[in-house]
């Protein structure tokens, strides 16, 4: 099943690719894309919130010709079916058996490089918990995949979003967590037409941005949290992959995904490459998009194995 046009605001000269359409629990129509050489290396690129696919756009463009790159939006996000409560459980481990149904169903077997941003870091490295001979190599991109760091306090902005009433006000009727993040969560200023397409799936009302507003809540700070299990586990599950070709680039500006994350994810993997940008924020792949990708393409490259 194909789109039969991009998202209101979206245009394909930013985006010029075919969303697709697979099935998961539910009847939910869950968007990807899926461009390359349907044989080449595989790179499953996972957003986080409030993001879509949107955000690997110009990563996508750049490996082609090498690699096979699926890109989702999770469901509520981007081009997916946006469900009501009663008709979807927006939980993360809901998230992760997305992933999974839409990697049995296009990657069915083989090794696959996980490039990760924000939430999904939580739900890719799950994804990879459960299936770890199939992960070849790691991009981390101002994510975490464990609790939060013990000298990281709990940012004012996601308190007031997660658990507050204004804060759900304001993220239903406004769209403020999308349209705060095109402003917050970068250091360059963001052109008017890029801003519109990260807003586009959440633009027309409250209906279309339950997802921001449920991943946000669904952050676990407390044993009683419902995702907090899958959090823990997916933790312990880390130093196995300590192994693989790791690569983090990083924004040290982002105000959730600081300095203290990208340091606990070197406790885990202290052999990785890293890249740190100081002036960059949480979108650090618009901020240095010409720097940050070129070192993935030369990390995947120089991690690329030896045909036999």
């Amino acid at each position: 099943m194909v789109a039969q046009a991009l998202l209101k605001g979206v245009t394909p000269e930013e985006y010029p690719f075919t969303p697709r359409f697979h099935e998961v629990h539910g009847g939910h129509q869950m968007a990807y894309v899926d461009e390359g050489d349907p044989d080449a290396p595989v790179l499953v690129m996972v957003h986080g919130n409030p993001t879509w696919s949107y955000y690997y756009r110009h990563l996508i463009r750049a490996v082609d010709g090498d690699y096979r790159a699926i890109a989702v939006d999770h469901i509520g996000c981007g081009h997916s079916d946006k469900p009501t409560d009663d008709d979807y459980d927006y939980t993360l481990e809901r998230r992760v058996d997305d992933l999974e149904s839409l990697l049995n169903a296009r990657v069915p077997e083989g090794p696959v490089t996980l490039v990760l941003h924000d939430w999904g870091g939580m739900i890719g490295m799950a994804w990879a918990a459960r299936h770890p001979d199939r992960v070849r190599r790691l991009v981390l991109m101002n994510t975490a995949a464990f609790h939060l760091p013990d000298n990281k306090r709990f940012p004012l902005r996601l308190w007031l979003a997660r658990d507050t009433g204004v804060g759900s006000f304001l993220v239903n009727r406004f769209n403020a967590f999308s349209r705060g993040a095109t402003r917050f969560c970068v250091t360059e200023k963001m052109p008017d037409e890029v801003a519109r397409g990260y807003e586009a799936p959440y633009a027309a009302g409250p209906e279309d941005r339950i997802a921001t507003l449920r991943f946000v809540q669904d952050i676990p700070l407390k044993p009683e949290d419902r995702a907090y299990s899958v959090v823990s586990e997916t933790e312990a599950a880390l130093p196995s992959f300590a192994d693989r070709p790791i690569f983090m680039g990083w924004g040290l500006k982002d105000f959730v995904f600081d300095v203290h994350f990208l340091r606990r994810w070197q406790e885990f993997f202290p052999d990785a490459t890293v890249v740190e940008y100081p002036d960059a924020g949480h979108y650090v792949i618009e901020d240095r998009r010409d720097d940050l990708i070129r070192r993935i393409q030369d990390f995947l490259q120089a991690t690329e194995p030896e045909a036999p």
